[in-house]
């Protein structure tokens, strides 16, 4: 008699590693007990597991889910678990089917003779230059846990850093939407009402309220113009974006002068800059082979030619931080910091220093905005919503005089 199929379904999971580290993720598996059995091999031990529903999670691989993977693989390898059965085992922990065809195209690659190096590079879009340089460094000199350890935690803090950024751009964004849409609104439905009174009247109108009815007419006239010329803009400046070499570089040179965002952007383009190149030159990168990736990776097109200027410069035998000072773009704290690393030989861990304080100013420079923010916004809708209320009820006011 043939034995039935186990049925596998996703458990959510939460613990801390032997360092004391909390982690969490995802595993397919029969049941609990069989989740904290893999994860105790893991030498994870096990807080929280929970069942999760079949379609909770979204089969797009995002780079939170290429974070973890590097987390798991590299806390297995630490514990000794062997490279192909901690492919498996993070394959296993994901209930996303995308991440378990990619895990498991890798782990079939590095099972031929391929290096682990080779294999991520068959997948660009989710492992990039300075990901693969780094696992190639790592297996040249032997210590592919340690740096698997040191890129985790990098993509654990570029993570971070673009969930500040995010945080910090959404609120306004999103409030300035809606009070698009309810502005719309208002002048396609609720104004022509106002309009029609008025004109029964016979009054004479204020010229505050014949600009909003004016205001209005063109909305109720062409408001699929409007929205077409709204969408394709968004749309047309999308697309430059992507195709345009020298507009990105334009706007990446404006985002940095822009009044209140420029100097939280160029924090996080130093602290990005910064723990890039101190996980590339602690994993045994070259200076020069480093500075090809931190200038992929700096985020700003400003910061990326000062980089290449840079890396051209110490070829030719200069200092890093006489080229830092020279490229004119590095705050002096930077500089000062690299030229201290350079004397003392202990280059990565000042420049980690770095992102550690260009970190914490971006914390605050979020906090510092979102609380500029709230009141100004205020200020706009209670301007704009408060100047159209104000427009529609003169009129009335006039004409009860009259009357």
């Amino acid at each position: 008699m043939a034995q039935a199929k186990t049925t596998e379904v996703p458990f959510l999971w939460e613990g801390t590693d032997k360092s004391g580290k909390k982690l969490k993720g995802q595993m397919l598996a029969p049941g609990e007990a069989f989740v904290r059995q893999t994860l105790r091999r893991q030498g994870i031990n096990a807080q929280k597991v929970s069942k999760q529903g079949l379609f909770a999670r979204s089969q797009r691989i995002t780079e939170k889910d290429i974070t973890l993977f590097t987390r798991q693989l590299a806390t297995m390898l630490k514990a000794g678990v062997p490279l192909l059965q901690a492919f498996d085992i993070s394959a296993r922990s994901h209930s996303n089917a995308a991440l378990q065809r990619l895990l498991g195209d890798i782990k079939s690659d590095v099972e031929t003779g391929t290096s682990m190096n080779a294999a991520f590079r068959k997948h660009p879009q989710y492992f990039d230059g300075l990901y693969c340089n780094l696992i190639h460094a790592g297996e040249q000199a032997g210590i592919l846990d340690s740096v698997l350890d040191r890129v985790a935690t990098y993509k654990e803090k570029m993570l971070a850093l673009k969930g500040q950024i995010k945080s910090a751009l959404f609120y306004p964004i999103t409030v300035l939407i809606v009070a698009f849409v309810i502005t719309a609104g208002i002048m396609l439905f609720v104004i022509p009402a106002f309009k029609d009174l008025y004109g029964k009247a016979g009054a004479d109108l204020p010229a505050l309220t014949m600009i909003v009815l004016h205001i209005s007419d063109m909305f109720v006239n062409y408001w699929y113009l409007i929205i077409l010329g709204v969408g394709g803009g968004v749309f047309a400046l999308m697309q430059t974006w992507k195709r345009s070499p020298g507009f990105r570089a334009r706007m990446d040179a404006w985002m940095l002068k822009i009044p209140v965002f420029g100097p939280l952007i160029e924090k996080a383009t130093v602290a990005r800059w910064s723990r890039t190149f101190a996980s590339m030159f602690a994993a045994g990168v070259p200076m020069v082979e480093a500075l090809d990736s931190v200038a992929g990776a700096a985020g700003n097109h400003v910061f990326m030619e000062a980089t290449q200027k840079i890396r051209s410069q110490v070829a030719t035998g200069s200092s890093l931080a006489n080229s830092l000072q020279g490229a004119g773009v590095f705050p002096n704290m930077l500089i000062q910091m690299v030229a201290i690393g350079e004397e003392s030989g202990a280059l990565d861990s000042m420049l980690s220093k770095v992102a550690d304080y260009y970190e914490r100013e971006v914390d605050d420079a979020v906090a510092g905005i979102s609380s500029l923010m709230e009141p100004f916004i205020m200020v706009i809708l209670g301007t704009l919503i408060g100047g159209i209320v104000i427009a529609m009820y003169l009129p009335i006011f006039k004409m009860g005089s009259v009357v």
